[in-house]
């Protein structure tokens, strides 16, 4: 096998970083700087809970017409911005006399935690058979997580039979976010670990080896932990909940990949070698070229969320590219130099024992179901590669059962206090009684800022101006007689704001649920035109720099794309038996991102493979080896990312359990079709110009039949 004078100095370097971790003495150096890391880091990873800041989950750009009316209502109203607890009582055959007392009692009960004191008279329906008591709750945090507890008991206590009471409105609905998740982080960590304890022990069928990936992993994210609370504390990093389960299910699943690929190689080098150490140095060397262009790719694909305006989704970037580097320092430095220290019996009872003929060896006679895959692929690529991209065709019309936007009483698996409410409300007064559009104008215009509300089609009724204390602003509430997270309400907000804009001089602003939704959806809009492109454009430049080609690149980012759309597609078959085919507004470009960031990694590694024993075998007998040797190890990992991913399900949020489903089916498709049909036989279809316009592209001598014994000494 040859090598150019430009990969000479690279081979030269990633053999002297392979023989730190893997080294006779370095080895127990990087030990004990692991020990030291991680006592430091240890105490920091709890404190990331303490950082954490859930309004940016809800949080739009500082532009947007929303967000400026809340910033304009906080300064002109600034006693009047307690989140409004609404106490809801339904009888379906009409109030009674006692169900009435039992409101009167309540009310005068819930006084000591309105702010003000005081809580306003009660509203009825129509229909005389529901009655509400809304009342803004006073106190910081603490104090009204207190009070909406104790609200919530006054509510079910003493209620006559047949009353039915529910607690809504965004004091009630952010303390039911919070009792949902309550405990959460703790039982995605175990689920995760529990997930990939599991998948390990299969797939290595040892009693030993499976814990030394988990517990690497495992202090992996405690040092991901530890520097994202620093990021927080000291550099203004957002960090909320969303990204600490991602950074969890991160680590633990791309950690455990880079553990699966390096422990293939080195059982495959220990046969080769009678020396552990040099068995190390060579598998490491083969594969971090690998695992650091996936590190890179999934990294440098996060920080492209950067760019994104949504704060939840910008946040997600650097939080997820703290744990991806910190699962590729913990696996290319800890795992060998553990591996290396407890030797070959960590394998037992498949011990690779050192084997002098294999050096010669072919390593793919070890691989029966590999080498009948590849043998398909290679008698018959083109009907493969036409069959496998029709399938993924096929699944693609699954995308028709999905829909953007999900409503705000779909949003948990489980029925809360807060959407009982809201249904409550719905079904007895006007569909936006609870969430009002809010218009903000200078005083001296509020007569005509009125008088254009009311003419705006879809608008039930506006409240009379409420004057700010200085005297400069007023408020207005307009009430849309559609739901407030309906399209026909996102519309009629639209109608709203071009009416009150064109009022002369009153600087109008429109607020409310229903305008935040409409800016949250056009923000999302703009976030996935820019940032999908550039996800693309850097996962290209990754490819380019990785293959040293064009073509190879173009092909493995095609192949993800449509495997990224196939996966939504399947996707949309499950999710509708599910019931959750309304999808949350973030969810396609973050699932982009996941899947073609990680998803490009089973092709990065069998591409870096094929490109290795091209060089050594030619185009096609290389093609097919690197399938045969990398088939089993791609797929464990792939199988491990999907399930890691599934642990997200048990967060009791339906966001949560579409990423799961989306992310899981598309790496299983990227596992078991993309990677293992479509990309390989499309390779050799295309033939030697897939690596154009490298040197492999070019006719070349014979190829070498046997790999040659690799001298490499021991290190120290």
């Amino acid at each position: 096998m040859t090598t150019t004078r430009q990969e000479r100095p690279d081979m030269s370097r990633r053999q002297r970083l392979a023989g730190i971790p893997s080294g006779r003495r370095t080895k127990y150096a990087m030990l004990v700087f692991w020990l030291v890391l991680v006592a430091v880091a240890g105490p920091l990873a709890l404190k990331l809970t303490e950082v954490q800041n859930n309004d940016t989950l809800g949080a739009l750009p500082a532009g947007v017409e929303h967000s400026r009316a809340v910033q304009r209502a906080e300064a002109a109203f600034p006693d009047s911005q307690a989140p409004l607890a609404v106490a809801v009582y339904v009888r379906d055959s009409g109030l009674t006399d006692a169900d009435r007392a039992k409101v009167d009692g309540d009310r005068a009960a819930f006084a000591r935690y309105a702010d003000g004191g005081q809580v306003p008279p009660p509203v009825p329906s129509e229909d005389g058979r529901a009655v509400l008591v809304s009342f803004p709750v006073a106190g910081d945090d603490e104090q009204r997580a207190d009070a909406v507890a104790d609200i919530r008991d006054r509510l079910a206590a003493d209620t006559p039979d047949g009353l039915r009471t529910a607690l809504t409105g965004e004091a009630g609905a952010t303390e039911d976010v919070f009792d949902a998740f309550a405990g959460m982080d703790t039982a995605l960590l175990l689920a995760t670990a529990a997930t990939v304890a599991l998948l390990l022990l299969v797939t290595y069928r040892s009693p030993v080896l499976w814990l030394i990936p988990l517990i690497t992993v495992a202090l992996a994210n405690q040092l991901a932990s530890a520097v994202v609370y620093l990021l927080a504390e000291h550099g203004g990093l957002a960090v909320d909940f969303q990204s600490q389960s991602i950074l969890t299910v991160l680590v633990f699943g791309v950690g455990v990949d880079y553990a699966l690929l390096l422990i293939a190689r080195y059982r495959e080098e220990l046969r080769r070698h009678a020396d552990r150490h040099a068995a190390m140095a060579v598998a490491l060397r083969r594969s971090i070229g690998a695992i650091c262009a996936s590190a890179a790719t999934v990294a440098v694909g996060l920080l492209c969320l950067l760019a994104a305006q949504l704060p939840a989704t910008r946040g997600l970037g650097p939080v997820g590219a703290v744990g991806i580097a910190a699962a590729f320092l913990a696996m290319t430095t800890l795992l060998p130099a553990v591996l290396v220290v407890f030797g070959r019996w960590l394998f037992w009872p498949f011990v690779p024992r050192h084997d002098p003929d294999a050096a010669g060896h072919d390593a793919a006679a070890g691989h029966g179901l590999w080498r009948r895959i590849a043998g398909v692929v290679g008698r018959r690529p083109r009907a493969v590669w036409m069959g496998t991209a029709a399938a993924l065709v096929a699944l693609t019309f699954g995308i028709g059962n999905l829909s953007i936007g999900m409503p705000g009483d779909q949003s948990f698996t489980t029925e809360v206090g807060s959407v009982t409410g809201q249904r409550m409300i719905a079904a007895h007064y006007p569909s936006g009684t609870v969430a009002p559009a809010e218009i903000l104008a200078t005083a001296g215009t509020a007569d005509e800022v009125v008088t254009a509300a009311r003419a705006v089609p879809g608008v039930a009724e506006v409240g009379e101006p409420q004057r700010s204390p200085d005297g400069r602003w007023v408020r207005v509430a307009a009430v849309l007689a559609d739901t407030p997270d309906s399209d026909a309400a996102l519309r009629t907000v639209e109608r709203l704001r071009t009416a009150v804009h064109a009022v002369p001089g009153a600087q109008a602003l429109v607020g409310g649920d229903s305008a935040y939704l409409l800016d949250e959806e056009r923000t999302v809009g703009r976030d996935n035109r820019i940032v999908v492109p550039l996800i693309l454009a850097v996962v290209f430049a990754v490819l380019v720099l990785l293959l040293r080609a064009l073509v190879a690149p173009l092909l493995l980012l095609a192949s993800v794309v449509l495997s990224y759309v196939a996966a939504m597609g399947a996707a949309g078959l499950i999710l509708d038996a599910m019931g959750y085919t309304k999808l949350f507004v973030g969810i396609p470009l973050q699932t982009f991102l996941f899947l073609v960031a990680l998803g490009v990694d089973y092709t990065i590694f069998l591409a870096t493979r094929a490109r290795e024993e091209t060089a050594r075998l030619g185009h096609r007998r290389g093609v097919l080896h690197a399938l045969t040797v990398t088939g089993g190890v791609i797929t464990s990992a792939g199988v491990v990312l999907a399930a890691t991913f599934g642990a997200l399900s048990v967060l009791p949020l339906v966001p949560s359990v579409q990423s799961a489903v989306i992310v899981g089916v598309g790496v299983l498709l990227d596992t078991f079709l993309v990677r293992s049909l479509l990309v390989p036989a499309l390779a050799l279809e295309i033939g030697r110009r897939t690596w154009w316009p490298s040197a492999l592209s070019r006719p070349a001598s014979p190829p070498v039949r046997t790999r040659p014994t690799e001298p490499v000494a021991a290190t120290s």
